[in-house]
């Protein structure tokens, strides 16, 4: 079960992030160039990055909780014995993470209180990025290429 689990995590981890930043690129280029915000195109695809960081945001939860590893370290080191790499998988890589899922959130429902399009983008943007840049932090990017 928590090798399926963390193929799952991993695989949606690349569908998640490809998303994610489309509906970056999306958000900057309809702020820059003073698009209309499309109903169908700009809020479909904010909304599958935000539902796919959500899923993938739970899917990492489940993996912390029955994985070997995660919270059996803390507990029989404590914080102060973790190793770099086991810090990252046990705290930061999940804190960050939730951190990450929020200011995305925050972005799509402040999104939704605006009627101007460029005051949509815009808030799209701006969270959508700092989340993108949070979650790109704590990618444990040496067992990702392996």
């Amino acid at each position: 079960m928590y090798e399926t689990i963390q193929m799952l995590h991993s695989y949606l981890a690349y569908i998640a992030l490809a998303v994610l930043i489309l509906a970056v690129i999306n958000a900057i280029s309809g702020l820059v160039g003073k698009r209309i915000f499309n109903m169908g195109k700009d809020l479909r695809l904010s909304l599958f990055a935000l539902i796919l960081c959500h899923i993938q945001l739970l899917v990492g939860l489940i993996l912390y909780f029955v994985s070997p590893s995660g919270l059996s370290a803390i507990q029989e080191f404590g914080m102060g014995g973790l190793t770099s790499a086991a810090r990252l998988l046990a705290v930061e890589h999940p804190f960050i993470n939730i951190l990450a899922i929020a200011s995305i959130t925050i972005g799509w429902s402040r999104h939704k209180k605006f009627v101007d399009g460029a005051k949509k983008f815009k808030s799209i943007a701006i969270f959508y990025s700092i989340g993108l840049l949070l979650i790109l932090s704590r990618i444990p990017w040496g067992q990702w290429f392996n």
